[in-house]
């Protein structure tokens, strides 16, 4: 899957793991947000989410770390999209 294609075409999920206050001062356009701390506990909500799915945060720090912990938990087609601001440029 070419993650590039998948935000350019609307097809892929995009969760935002910053907290919700950041959330709320910007976001990528139909974007989920679930902050960074919250997703150890949301790992089968991620399972059923329509993939592939793009996590984005501020700098891509916070999303890199979200991305790896879930592929540990077997969650596939999960990238790390670095910056929000980045990711809705290509959206």
């Amino acid at each position: 899957m070419d993650v590039l294609a998948a935000l350019k075409n609307g097809t892929a999920t995009i969760v935002d793991v910053r907290s919700r206050e950041e959330f709320q001062s910007g976001h990528v356009a139909g974007s989920i947000n679930i902050p960074l701390q919250e997703v150890p506990t949301k790992v089968e909500e991620f399972k059923n989410m329509p993939k592939p799915l793009v996590l984005c945060c501020l700098s891509g720090g916070r999303s890199g770390q979200a991305t790896g912990y879930l592929q540990q938990q077997g969650v596939e087609e999960v990238y790390n999209g670095g910056g929000w601001m980045e990711v809705n440029a290509l959206v």
